[in-house]
């Protein structure tokens, strides 16, 4: 029996293994691979105390910090598929076939980014295809570059943009723009924003990295091409809930919902932190520190049992 089983090996699995391994309660990390999303990412420069780190490095230090510590069994190469509750405790099992009895469950498990599934976004990804604008803008400085995706996510990364490159395309496959009114006005209103409407894009080129990329206009079926350097897919991202939606409540896009204060979800034996939970800001940072204060919380926990 664990004290607690952490699901994820990103920033906020990996910050939990290390504080509860610290506070030497009995532990099991369960994780596919380490790093997360930012994996893929050429040159992180927001991870606090670094000023750039390839997503590579990052994942690599990331896993030899929690390796470092003694007391956390680390599970790699295997993916939670289930949560039974148990009444007094709760069962996690693995796509290895793995049953782990815990008292908790700490849910880090991340999400995964919406794709729009054309040739050259696979290939290119990490060089030019980004899908954050806050992580990876300043990396697009001087640069031409093509958002895609006309709802909140866009507009907010267009404007994420806007201090670096001179020239920004936004595509919508709509025949309108469907973010909030004000942000879509700051939009409109920039000379350095082209918006291009009914736009569905066919594919992303390059050697090796972005050169440009294509779209087919929906209202004539005309296929054009636009020269840009980036191409950022803003569609949304799922998080990866599915195998606990029914032991704790979702939001109406399956975020698991947990409190700010202790990242406690609706069940009493099962915390949530990072892009798996319904925090308003994704970001490694913000996941690593809510992880922090779910152990903590857990923790105590522990110790009134």
């Amino acid at each position: 029996m664990y004290d607690l089983v952490i699901i994820g090996g990103g920033p906020a699995g990996v910050a939990a293994g290390v504080y509860a391994a610290r506070k030497k309660i009995k532990v099991a990390l369960v994780t596919e691979s380490f790093g997360g999303q930012s994996l893929v990412s050429a040159d992180v420069q927001n991870w606090i105390g670094t000023k750039s780190i390839s997503g590579f490095d990052l994942a690599k230090a990331l896993e030899e910090h929690v390796r470092a510590q003694e007391g956390i069994e680390i599970i790699e190469g295997e993916l939670a598929t289930a949560i039974t509750d148990a009444s007094d405790h709760l069962v996690v099992e693995t796509n290895g076939e793995k049953k782990l009895e815990t008292k908790y469950v700490l849910l880090a498990s991340g999400s995964r980014r919406r794709k729009i599934n054309v040739p050259g976004e696979a290939e290119l990804d990490g060089r030019g295809v980004a899908y954050c604008s806050i992580c990876d803008a300043p990396l697009f400085k001087d640069k031409t570059v093509a958002v895609v995706g006309g709802g909140n996510a866009g507009l907010e990364a267009v404007i994420d943009l806007l201090p670096y490159a001179p020239k920004i395309y936004l595509l919508e496959r709509d025949e309108m723009l469907r973010g909030d009114a004000v942000t879509q006005e700051k939009v409109k209103s920039n000379p350095k924003v082209t918006i291009i409407l009914t736009a569905e894009t066919q594919t992303i080129f390059g050697k090796d990295s972005v050169e440009g990329m294509t779209y087919k206009d929906l209202k004539t079926g005309e296929e054009k091409k636009l020269d840009v350097q980036g191409v950022f897919i803003e569609i949304g991202a799922l998080p990866n809930s599915e195998f606990v939606k029914n032991l704790v409540t979702l939001n109406p896009i399956n975020e698991v919902i947990a409190d700010p204060k202790t990242q406690q979800t609706s069940h009493s034996r099962i915390w949530a932190v990072g892009d798996v939970s319904d925090v308003l800001y994704k970001q490694n940072n913000i996941s690593a520190g809510d992880a922090v204060k779910a152990v903590l919380n857990i923790y105590d926990r522990i110790v009134r049992d």
